[in-house]
């Protein structure tokens, strides 16, 4: 985002955005607001200009995601993080995964933690703490390949304990692993499952550099411009101007599914693993064949992989 795009967002979400439960000061994933990206630290000074931004409009509960990718000695990450603690944000949710693994030295995770602990206190969240607590049984080290990290740890460790969401590209990007751990089903079955989690909700919604505000974990399925929030927030799309969203708001996925099959979508012949990956091979197909405001940014479906 440019910073005048981070004055404008923050500026109408203002307005809507409520504190943590204990307090403004405090931290919590469906409260305040979270800086993400990619990591934020890419761009380190616009990260502070954003903190800085989000305390002149009284934002609460303000916190940055981070892979640690940056944390390559405690100098530089204490200075970081004390330096955005004097901005006004007001702590830190640190990233825990194989998949970050294998090209963040672990080393620079656990210093990112040890650190940060010591600065924010109880507003340090570790996401997930179960792959922390896994990665230091396990003795790890540097970085390790995701398919080496497979051979070490024990499957129902990996797929039982932990969080998994099969929705977005990475469902499709992974299939060949999740076929070893997940059935898949027909298109028909997975009708009459609810959105999960809930499509339409007032919490722990996105908006990204494009200007689309997104809902829940539905990445690049739009609502609207934010610079719309307020026209739009708490109103329906029209069907005839967003066809996709709507039917999907409804949770009208036969309507959606005999939809697409009419504009040439054919159900892959494997099946799928959750509604959520019958949602984006949809969405994908109708990105590439026609022209839907709702699908938006296109390049996340040009760049599907």
């Amino acid at each position: 985002m440019t910073e005048q795009q981070l004055d404008s967002l923050f500026r109408y979400i203002s307005k809507y955005t409520v504190p943590a439960p204990y307090g403004p000061e405090d931290i919590s994933l469906n409260h305040g607001i979270h800086l993400s990206g990619g990591d934020p630290f890419l761009n380190y000074e616009l990260l502070l200009k954003a903190v800085d931004l989000a305390k002149e409009y009284e934002i609460p509960s303000v916190f940055v995601e981070t892979n640690c990718f940056w944390c390559l000695d405690d100098q530089t990450t204490r200075e970081r993080f004390l330096e955005l603690k004097a901005a006004g944000m007001h702590g830190v949710m640190i990233s825990v995964n194989p998949f970050y693994l294998e090209f963040v030295p672990f080393e620079r995770t656990e210093r990112a933690i040890r650190i940060a602990h010591e600065i924010f206190g109880n507003n340090l969240a570790v996401y997930q703490t179960e792959y922390y607590r896994r990665f230091i049984e396990l003795g790890i080290s540097g970085t390790v390949k995701y398919k080496d990290y497979l051979k070490i740890e024990p499957e129902q460790v990996f797929m039982c304990n932990v969080e998994f969401f099969l929705t977005g590209r990475p469902i499709c990007a992974l299939s060949g692993i999740l076929d070893n751990y997940y059935p898949r089903y027909e298109a028909e079955v997975l009708l009459e499952q609810p959105c999960r989690p809930d499509f339409v909700r007032p919490w722990h919604n996105h908006f990204d550099n494009y200007s689309n505000y997104m809902p829940s974990y539905c990445a690049e399925l739009s609502y609207g411009n934010w610079n719309d929030l307020d026209h739009f927030v708490g109103t329906e799309p029209d069907p005839d101007e967003k066809p996709v969203l709507s039917m999907i708001i409804q949770n009208d996925f036969k309507t959606l599914l005999e939809f697409s099959r009419n504009e040439g979508c054919i159900d892959d012949p494997a099946g799928y693993f959750s509604k959520c990956h019958l949602c984006v091979d949809i969405r994908k197909y109708l990105s590439e064949n026609g022209d839907y405001k709702e699908l938006s940014p296109l390049e996340y479906y040009k760049h599907f992989g």
